[in-house]
């Protein structure tokens, strides 16, 4: 196993606006980055600016919100 595959771990992810039933495993390093993935393989419709996503550690059952801006993919927490 290499020391990139060894330091992720499995989160489900999905859109908030969607139900869960939408929603994707992705294996990645953070929250963040699971919420990045998860928009950039998702295709929102265009003229939206950002998008909400739900993001849950499986291992731990965590959850967080994230806003991700489609123009400059940054992720910051749901306000």
């Amino acid at each position: 196993m290499t020391q990139a595959a060894a330091q992720t771990r499995p989160f489900r992810v999905h859109a908030r606006h969607l139900d869960s039933q939408h929603a994707r495993v992705l294996q990645e390093a953070s929250f963040e980055a699971a919420a990045v993935a998860y928009v950039e393989d998702l295709h929102p419709t265009a003229g939206d600016d950002d998008i909400s996503v739900i993001v849950r550690d499986l291992a731990t059952g965590h959850e967080h919100c994230f806003r991700i801006d489609l123009d400059s993919g940054e992720a910051a927490l749901c306000g």
